[in-house]
């Protein structure tokens, strides 16, 4: 997310193992931003364009130093948490659907790896709880 929002959110890249659930990307779908390490929900973009493939070093992984994240979408900010805004996942995740596939002290798995589909309602509230966080009215 912080090379994204360095950017001006313009665009954000997804690794080369992930070309089927980028290429059903579509204008309008939404990217909501989780931040690994701290296990916190960060912001959300809007995406404007078909997917495209493209090699430039944007973005870059220090485990893995040759990954370039060539399958990307033009994307929009919608809204940008401040790291004191940032939502804690461990609050949230309680209160979601989609974690409850995994056994409950398994939850964290839900978020690993780059992309996931999630249900309207998991949606829902966590852009409820951002929109909340960020002070915007409902």
């Amino acid at each position: 997310m912080r090379i994204a929002e360095a950017r001006g959110f313009d665009i954000f890249g997804f690794k080369s193992t992930r070309r089927s659930e980028v290429a059903k990307m579509q204008p309008g779908d939404k990217l909501i931003f989780y931040l690994t390490k701290i296990m916190k929900f960060g912001g959300l973009a809007a995406v404007t364009s078909e997917y495209f493939e493209d090699h430039t070093k944007v973005f870059k992984s220090e485990k893995k130093p040759q990954e370039d994240y060539p399958f990307r979408v033009n994307v929009k900010p919608e809204i940008v948490l401040s790291p004191d805004q940032y939502l804690d996942v461990k609050q949230i995740a309680p209160r979601m659907q989609y974690p409850k596939k995994w056994p409950p002290e398994h939850w964290r798995l839900a978020f690993q790896g780059n992309l996931h589909r999630i249900p309207q309602e998991d949606y829902d509230l966590i852009v409820s709880e951002m929109k909340a966080a960020a002070g915007v009215k409902a």
